[in-house]
């Protein structure tokens, strides 16, 4: 089985998924992401699932289920590099991702989770 890499990035971890999804592949993920949170008090999570070509629905609970996971645990969950296939499929199995922030490339991503940083950071001195 594959592990998928979980890279540290300031505050943010950086997933990068470059495989198609199994879903015990999908599972390790789920808790190698939510003890790398926990240990390093990272206060975003970007996953990059620009080279995925197909999702079924487990693979988009479990993504859901991240972003529930990293909210429990403080930090904001940001999906990039969503093809239109996925994103229709994602529709039409019902799947709205809640909780889940959506940018177009990585760029964008860190962008917003930098944003979402500093205003974390001015409610924490409020």
């Amino acid at each position: 089985m594959q592990r998928i890499p979980i890279l540290q990035m300031e505050k943010n971890l950086l997933v990068t998924i470059q495989i198609d999804l199994q879903d015990q592949t999908a599972l390790t993920l789920q808790d190698d992401l939510s003890e790398m949170i926990a240990r390093t008090g990272a206060t975003g999570v970007l996953i990059d699932i620009s080279a995925l070509e197909i999702v079924d629905s487990f693979i988009g609970r479990m993504l859901a289920g991240i972003s529930s996971i990293a909210r429990v645990l403080d930090a904001t969950t940001v999906l990039v590099g969503m093809q239109p296939a996925v994103a229709i499929t994602l529709v039409e199995l019902g799947l709205s991702l809640e909780g889940v922030r959506t940018a177009l490339n990585v760029g964008r991503g860190m962008a917003l989770l930098k944003a979402t940083s500093d205003e974390h950071d001015i409610d924490d001195t409020a």
